[in-house]
């Protein structure tokens, strides 16, 4: 761990407000970061109808894949061999001789399932998410059945994007079995969905591996006294004093139990009974919400909004903001026969283009010296990019006006500050106010 620069020791004094309710409330999602599995955020009867005359003609989403298996076992196997030596030691606690049993079928059921595979949470998620789909645009779908209108389908093309789609797509299809021949195979278009490993990606990989500014404001924020305490703590629950004093990196050790404790919801269907690994009694809710800080302070600086004086961590996402566009604009203007597009990819999309587009919780990029807080910044992985978060865009047309609705995880959700909606409070968006707002044209 690198100690803090000078420009930044007084702004990391800011760190230490974490919410109150981090120490003294139930665990919540937000100890969970990115990896809190996914709950819509609007009830199904709760939706603006749209103006008199509007029919609903094509809709198009972006979705992350559902929960899934850690995408290796190191985390497991780290602390698996800490606790055999403590074993043979004699110096584990009582919780500690429970939690190695306990790690080990976890891991037997991430290995069953797949390392990085959807879990069967996950594959739940993307069913009951296109179902909801279906049940709020009844007639858009008997419309693409009737018409013929074709359903297009693509994805990062890593297995549990493609798996996400095949569930999601298959949901579709048993809600309205007509639909089944006008969905297409799930394409791959890494350009598009995978942007932070393709082409348009060079300068961002660039700057995760060689920035050094951004190399220093999470150590900054990472080497804390805060984080060593919280590590011993966590470790202590485990193994005895004696024990704890011999491990090198505890902070390491520590953050394995955090990661095990974050996967472990996404693997409820894998857990015995299905009644969960019960990981949160080998982490305290104190110590699981600093480790959740950790990781998104992580992700803001690595994927979403990052340092006010840069895009370089959302600026690539233009691509698929671009293709949402093209996509409606291809509809108004005839010149595509889709009724929907459906497209399947990674937080590592989802959260860039969360911050290009300024969704809630996307909207603040932290000023250089000034670290990412919780007491000061509304970002939080857990909001913006849940496993099997969404974005959509229901498209409204009468008379060859077209107006477009945004859900956000299923909420109904205000497009960027200067973006101006057909009526106050409204959620639908004339279309070319939304091209006039974003610059289009």
């Amino acid at each position: 761990m690198r100690r803090l620069t000078p420009v930044l020791a007084l702004g990391a004094l800011l760190l230490t407000a974490l919410p109150a309710h981090a120490s003294d409330a139930p665990a919540h999602r937000e100890s969970y970061g990115t990896k809190a599995p996914y709950e819509p955020r609007q009830g199904a009867r709760t939706y603006q109808r749209p103006p008199a005359g509007f029919e609903p003609v094509f809709t198009e989403n972006v979705s992350r894949h559902g929960s899934r298996s850690a995408t290796d076992s190191a985390d497991g196997d780290l602390i698996l061999a800490l606790w055999d030596k403590a074993d043979a030691q004699g110096q584990l606690t009582a919780r500690g001789e429970e939690f190695g049993p306990k790690v080990r079928a976890l891991l037997a059921a991430m290995a069953e399932v797949g390392y990085g595979n959807l879990s069967g949470r996950g594959r739940q998620e993307m069913r009951d998410t296109a179902r909801r789909m279906q049940q709020r645009l009844p007639s858009l779908f008997t419309r693409i059945a009737g018409e013929g209108e074709k359903i297009d389908v693509v994805s990062s093309g890593q297995g549990r994007a493609v798996d996400s789609a095949g569930e999601y797509t298959g949901a579709l299809a048993a809600a309205e079995p007509a639909l089944k021949p006008l969905i297409g195979p799930t394409r791959t278009d890494k350009d598009l969905l995978y942007f932070h490993k393709a082409a348009g990606g060079a300068a961002y990989r660039d700057y995760i591996a060689n920035d050094q500014r951004l190399k220093d404001t999470l150590s900054g924020i990472t080497d804390r006294p805060r984080t060593r305490q919280a590590a011993r703590r966590v470790l202590r629950r485990l193994f005895e004093e004696p024990f704890v004093e011999q491990i090198t990196d505890q902070v390491g050790a520590a953050e394995a139990v955090y990661n095990l404790y974050g996967i472990a919801p996404a693997m409820s269907e894998e857990s015995p009974d299905g009644k969960g690994w019960g990981m949160d009694r080998y982490i305290s809710r104190s110590d699981a919400a600093w480790f959740g800080y950790l990781s998104d302070a992580e992700d803001f600086y690595e994927k979403g909004p990052g340092f006010s004086d840069s895009d370089i961590t959302y600026k690539m996402a233009d691509v698929l903001l671009d293709d949402f566009f093209r996509q409606v604009e291809a509809k108004r203007d005839g010149t595509g026969n889709l009724g929907a597009e459906l497209r399947f990819t990674h937080a590592e999309e989802i959260i860039p283009l969360a911050a290009l587009m300024g969704l809630p919780g996307s909207t603040e990029p932290a000023t250089p010296g000034e670290p990412y807080t919780y007491a000061d910044n509304p970002w939080r992985g857990a909001s913006v990019a849940p496993l099997g978060a969404n974005i959509q865009w229901d498209v409204y047309e009468k008379n060859g006006r077209y107006l477009v609705r945004m859900l956000y995880n299923e909420k109904e959700t205000a497009f960027k500050a200067g973006c101006r909606p057909i009526a106050k409070g409204s959620t639908f968006y004339d279309l070319d106010e939304l091209e006039r707002c974003f610059g289009r044209g």
